[in-house]
């Protein structure tokens, strides 16, 4: 299967490349450290394009996109480490929402959808134990996970939202652990267990496409500073040891690229094996980064770990989100269960 981008959507990939390069630059990523953990400049022009509103029903003012169109915006995203939930709102929340729209709640959720697409942040939590990035920023919280031992979805704006700020390597997630205390009740039983489960391989899929974004952008930078490092009177990049080590780190992330896209064309589509095509690419492209920044930290000879090399803004993202909506050990343990498996699994 082929997963080449029509026209329509590399031309939206492209701008959205464009915007994000004018106003996402590393400089406001690391100013977002010190301040709410939002690009603002960026976010507001992605809402201007439609991108927020991308996967929000044209009835619900919104582009009327499938998750095909979004990845590819969120591996943009993740190219310059753009702090803000793109992902989590405006694909996760947005189809859970959009899947209400038939329903007794469709008039909540159509409202809802629409501040999505305007801009307003609606940040989904399906485990009330994780930490979940940007929540002291978000207007409303989707609460989808079990209350009482039944699924439920609940709408709850931020003055019912109770969070417990975080720490993390990443200074621009700005995490807390989030609990509600009220709400609107959305969906419960079989309804929102079905709800529950799509954003939680929503959110695993945006993490996944952004560490792919995360992957290519520190093989760029790695590459372009072994070609400027000289030792011995010439490029570090012309040792056979640095190629090598870049090459590898390069094709493990052009291999997880593929899988993120058949992630979302599943999801698209309905695919009944889609949770499980969701969990390789968040596996693969998990590992990637990971690879990707462990390569790049020793080609720049450990000094792409200091705060003054662009390097560790990416580095400590790719480390952030791979260990969110599923670390591998977890999605690994979800595929070796969906195939029928047992025992202990392998690296």
């Amino acid at each position: 299967m082929r997963f080449e981008l029509t026209d329509d959507q590399v031309d939206l990939r492209d701008a959205v490349r464009g915007l994000l390069a004018d106003r996402c630059g590393p400089d406001a990523v690391r100013a977002a450290w010190d301040h709410d953990g939002r690009v603002r400049p960026a976010w507001d022009a992605l809402v201007e394009m439609g991108v927020l509103g991308a996967i929000v029903p044209e009835s619900a003012g919104g582009l009327g996109m499938t998750d095909e169109d979004v990845v590819p915006l969120l591996v943009e995203c993740g190219r310059v480490a753009l702090p803000d939930p793109v992902g989590p709102s405006g694909l996760a929340a947005a189809s859970a929402l959009a899947g209400l729209l038939d329903g007794d709640s469709a008039g909540t959720a159509a409202d809802w959808l629409g501040r999505i697409a305007g801009g307003e942040v609606v940040l989904p939590v399906v485990d009330p134990s994780a930490p979940v990035a940007g929540a002291t920023t978000a207007a409303a919280v989707l609460w989808c996970a079990p209350e009482g031992g039944e699924a439920r979805v609940v709408m709850a704006p931020a003055g019912q939202v109770e969070s417990e700020p975080l720490e993390s390597v990443d200074g621009a997630r700005k995490p807390a652990r989030v609990r509600i205390s009220g709400g609107e009740v959305l969906a419960v039983g079989e309804a929102a267990g079905t709800i529950v489960a799509g954003v939680a391989d929503r959110l695993a899929l945006g993490a996944a496409a952004e560490l792919v974004g995360l992957g290519e952008r520190m093989v760029e930078l790695t590459v372009g500073y072994v070609g400027e490092r000289h030792q011995f009177g010439v490029p570090v990049g012309s040792f056979q040891a640095v190629k090598h080590q870049l090459a590898d780190a390069a094709l493990a992330v052009a291999f997880a690229a593929p899988l993120v896209s058949l992630a979302a064309h599943s999801m698209a589509h309905g695919d009944p094996d889609a949770s499980r095509h969701v969990a390789m690419a968040k596996l693969r492209a998990s590992t990637a980064a990971r690879h990707a920044a462990s390569t790049s930290l020793q080609c720049h000879g450990a000094i792409g770990y200091t705060v003054e090399y662009d390097l560790h803004l990416f580095m400590k993202r790719a480390w952030a989100l791979s260990y969110e909506h599923g670390d591998p050990d977890a999605q690994r343990a979800r595929l070796r269960s969906s195939l029928g498996l047992l025992g202990p699994s392998s690296s």
